[in-house]
């Protein structure tokens, strides 16, 4: 499986009488980068939530959120019987001494303070719940990503098989060249050196000319390593995992191989042909940087 390096989840928990939010975003990065955001009463499970995310993310900026609000009054809360009993004596005796006195209503018993009650969670259970809902926003975390790594992957080998396209389609382009140059060169010693003798002395002037020619254009051991290369993309793409750099030095060895196989062009077709690679080598090169 690839993974990219951006992709965003999240996830609630209700847990006594608050409720988690924990949300996940990441974005490329040359190494793992986890910065933390939570609640100052949370800060002591930072070192748990780091070595969570460490296990399941190799790569990239990542940033952790986490928020902690109360739950609603009607969610899991009970009444302070103790604290209804005693407003209630409190309502009788300010009754019996001002009778015109309004009473206490619902709403009021409600809003008192401490009427509400709802248990809070341990440290231990806090802890717990953090974890089981950082690896449940993990899972989609890396669903996500891996989602965008797939979309990368097919990509990428549209690419490379442009490139082995352009390589197939260079091959029979040098063997032309030299022949071209061949039959230039020929007839300019042709009309040269009418009747002159030494016409072998030049005969052989001319093969030695139409050999260095042919080993300046060579491009035989080019197109072999780029072949090589690019198989060797397709061979990592396949074996999957945190792929990023390989395929990032691989950028790099085949942008010289084009570069080099653009100098030794001297067909129109050909140096096309290299400006091409260029142009998907660095269309490749930019979305692998976005690649775990």
């Amino acid at each position: 499986m690839i993974l990219s390096m951006t992709g965003y989840a999240t996830a609630s928990k209700e847990l006594g009488s608050s409720s988690l939010t924990l949300e996940l975003r990441a974005v490329n990065h040359r190494y793992l980068d986890i910065q933390l955001r939570m609640p100052d009463d949370l800060r002591g499970f930072e070192g748990a939530l780091r070595e969570a995310i460490a296990a399941s993310v190799q790569r990239g900026k990542v940033e952790c959120r986490i928020n902690q609000s109360q739950r609603s009054a009607r969610s899991g809360v009970a009444l302070n019987r103790d604290l209804l009993r005693q407003l209630d004596e409190w309502n009788r005796e300010v009754q019996s001494v001002l009778p015109d006195a309004r009473g206490l209503s619902v709403a009021d018993v409600l809003h008192w303070n401490g009427v509400l009650e709802a248990p809070d969670a341990s440290a231990d259970e806090l802890r717990v719940a953090l974890l089981e809902l950082l690896q449940a926003v993990l899972r989609e975390f890396s669903a996500s990503r891996a989602r965008e790594g797939e979309k990368l992957k097919d990509f990428l080998l549209q690419r490379v098989a442009k490139i082995e396209l352009l390589c197939a389609g260079v091959i029979p382009h040098v063997p032309a060249a030299i022949a071209a140059y061949e039959k230039k060169l020929t007839g300019r010693f042709i009309e040269a050196l009418q009747n002159t003798p030494m016409q072998d002395a030049w005969d052989e002037r001319i093969r030695q000319e139409i050999t260095l020619f042919a080993s300046k254009i060579d491009v035989d051991e080019e197109l072999s390593r780029l072949g090589s290369h690019l198989s060797e993309m397709r061979r990592v793409l396949g074996h999957g995992g945190a792929v990023g750099k390989r395929l990032d030095f691989l950028m790099q060895e085949l942008n010289r191989e084009a570069n080099t196989l653009g100098s030794k062009s001297v067909d129109a077709e050909v140096s096309r042909s290299a400006m091409e690679m260029k142009i998907l080598i660095e269309q490749m090169r930019e979305q692998i940087q976005n690649l775990e």
